[in-house]
This record gives structure tokens, C-alpha cells and sequence, in this order.
């Protein structure tokens, strides 16, 4: 296969962001990350700056609070390119959403089991990103064929149904809406699972992002649609979004948490990912940089497959028996003990990024 071809009419800003989100991801399971902060000195400004890439401990928005929101505003925007091909190919609404419901019982699926396998045995657990994207998808798909004006106020309705449900349903124990252990995300998951996340996720992040995957899929039909006239519009949706999730949170009406995805969060979150979805794909499908984004498109075109991958082979197995292979041959030659965690974690990556590279030059393309 030619270094630059891609199967079939894709666009290829979207395999880049996906392909970028996903090696982010990557290098974050190899505890890269962690590695170069530990090397640094603490308070410092490196030090500092690679907090960005953890996630922000309550109330505040960092970098890395914006990996989840970009995972499913990607998944909306090719969701639409799917749907707009099954539409020109006659499929049925009947039969797309058969396909789309099968997809979403295998991500549900996938992502229970991510989560199912602990030291002390099996556990069921919802705060996987692929279980929660089984959901926003869902609810992405059926109203797909609405008009972007009903789309925009369903998004509207269902922040504000996260709004109504934080803050007035008074549960004993659980009616503080942005206190971390006392709020009603805390509650569902009781409900749901019988446990409360330690580190203050929630199941029902799945409701307000349903906002992310429904704004890819506005933007995906968008592009269709306008092509290089869509820049304007996503750009003025993008400051719109940051405008009101950024008010929300500084006049104090409704604090930006990532955690249990308040709707200032929400807001915040998803203008940055349209402000990105136009810069890219300015630069990469109207500008033409395709020789700069390969590197990430290999991996993005396989984002399902190496997500799963890292996540449960990756952190049971292969990261630690290529960390003591890695180590062990670092330590022959008195690398100190620092850089040999990086190295280490840099060869886990490489050979990860090799595994989609293999896989990309067969042609193999793993869906669900």
C-alpha cells in the first residue's frame, strides 16, 4: 500500500485527530507521562507544564480533560460520514440502526470487560470511555436525521437535564451537586453498581456527553455539506461553546468538572474540539499536509483495536515483560534509573505503533 493512500474516500483530518488522540492515550498507558514528571524538579516549570497531561484533581480544565470529549466527538463525526454513505447506498433507517445498535452492544461490551478483570476477581464497572460512547452514540443516531436546529435544542435539553439532575433531586446524603463522594453521579453509580469511584468518576458522565458525540455528528454533516466553506461555521460554534462554558464557570453558576462532566464542562470541552476539528482540517484536507498527519493516521484508522489493546494487554502483560526486557539490557550499561523508565516506556509505544503499522500495511482495519 502507497505511505500516503488511504481505502477509500476518507477524511483524513479525522484519521489524524483520532490517530493523535489515540497515541496520546498510548504513551499515557506506558506511564510516560509519569516517568517525565518524576524526572523533573518538583514545582518547576516542567514540572508544571506536564501536569497538563493528568487530568485536573475537581474544579479547573487541562489538557488531558480533553482527550475523553475529543474520543467521542471523533466517534459523531465519522458516524456521520457512515451514515451519510449508508443513506447514498438506499440503506433503511431499519437497517442502520440495527448496525448501529450491534456496534454499540460491542462497545458496551468491550468496555465492561476492560474494566471486568481485578486482582480480587471479576468486577462490573460503567466509567469505561467505550461504555459510556455505546450510549452517546445511541442517542447521537436517533436523532441524526433532525433538523441541526432540534439537534442544537436537544443538546440544550440535556444539559439541562444534567443541570436538574445534579441539582434539585435532593437525595439524602447525595444533594451537594458539585462535591466530590455527595453528589448525584455518586448516587447512580450505588444504584448501578453498588460502588462509588474513589477518584470521583460517575456512569452518567454518559448523559451531558451525549453533547460531544452529537456535536461531532452536526459537524460531520457540516463538512459533507459545505466542505471548505464549514471553516466559518465551526469557528463560530467553537467560540460559542467556550464562551458559554467559560461564563458558567468564572460568574460561578455552574464550576467546569471533568469528573462528572458538568455542563460548563461540557461546553468548554466541546468548543476546544470544534476549534480543533477546523484547525486541522484546514491544515490537513484544505491546505493539503497529508505527508505530515501519516504517522498519527496509521494508528487513528485503528483507534478501536489499540485502545483495546493498551488497555488490556498492554496494562496486564505486554508493558511489564517489555519494561523487564528493556530494563534489564538499560541496566547492563549503568543507565540511571530515570531515563531507563522513559526508554522503556518509549520501547512499549514503538512497538505498539508498529503492531497498527503492520496492520495498516496489510489492509486490516478492525470495526465494531
Amino acid at each position: 500500500m502507497d505511505k500516503y493512500h488511504l481505502p477509500g474516500q476518507r477524511l483524513l483530518s479525522l484519521d489524524f485527530l483520532r490517530g493523535l488522540i489515540m497515541v496520546l492515550l498510548a504513551l499515557e498507558s506506558t506511564r510516560l507521562y509519569e516517568h517525565l514528571q518524576e524526572a523533573t524538579v518538583p514545582g518547576g516549570f516542567l514540572h508544571q507544564a506536564l501536569d497538563q497531561f493528568f487530568h485536573h484533581t475537581w474544579n479547573g480544565l487541562r489538557f488531558w480533560d480533553l482527550i475523553q470529549p475529543g474520543f467521542m466527538y471523533m466517534a459523531g463525526v465519522a458516524m456521520a460520514y457512515s451514515l451519510h454513505k449508508q443513506q447514498e447506498n438506499g440503506m433503511s433507517w431499519n437497517e442502520s440502526f440495527l448496525k448501529i445498535f450491534k456496534r454499540c452492544g460491542w462497545l458496551f461490551f468491550w468496555g465492561v470487560l476492560d474494566y471486568a478483570v481485578r486482582p480480587h476477581g471479576l468486577s462490573f464497572e460503567l466509567w469505561d470511555v467505550l461504555t459510556q460512547l455505546s450510549f452517546t452514540t445511541l442517542v447521537a443516531f436517533l436523532i441524526f436525521r433532525w433538523p441541526a436546529a432540534y439537534q442544537i435544542l436537544a443538546c440544550a435539553g440535556i444539559l439541562l437535564l444534567t443541570e436538574i439532575l445534579y441539582r434539585y433531586t435532593q437525595v439524602p446524603g447525595f444533594d451537594q451537586p458539585f462535591t466530590d463522594q455527595r453528589n448525584f453521579g455518586n448516587y447512580m453509580d450505588l444504584v448501578l453498581m453498588n460502588k462509588i469511584n474513589k477518584g470521583g468518576w460517575v456512569a452518567i458522565n454518559c448523559i451531558p456527553t451525549s453533547v460531544h458525540t452529537i456535536g461531532g455528528a452536526l459537524t460531520g454533516i457540516w463538512l459533507i455539506k459545505y466542505k471548505k466553506d464549514a471553516l466559518s461555521g465551526l469557528l463560530l460554534w467553537a467560540l460559542i461553546a467556550l464562551a458559554a462554558g467559560y461564563f458558567l464557570d468564572l460568574a460561578g453558576v455552574t464550576p467546569i468538572i471533568k469528573r462528572i462532566a458538568t455542563s460548563s464542562f461540557t461546553l468548554a470541552s466541546l468548543g476546544w474540539c470544534l476549534l480543533a476539528m477546523a484547525a486541522v482540517y484546514w491544515w490537513v484536507d484544505i491546505r493539503d499536509h497529508k505527508k505530515y498527519v501519516w504517522f498519527f493516521t496509521v494508528v487513528g484508522m485503528n483507534s478501536i483495536f489499540i485502545y483495546l489493546f493498551f488497555e488490556i494487554v498492554g496494562s496486564r502483560w505486554f508493558n511489564g515483560y517489555v519494561t523487564a526486557i528493556s530494563g534489564g539490557l538499560l541496566a547492563l550499561i549503568s543507565t540511571p534509573q530515570w531515563l531507563s523508565a522513559i526508554l522503556s516506556s518509549l520501547c512499549i509505544f514503538a512497538l505498539e505503533w508498529g503492531l497498527c503499522y503492520f496492520l495498516y500495511r496489510k489492509g486490516i482495519f478492525f470495526k465494531v
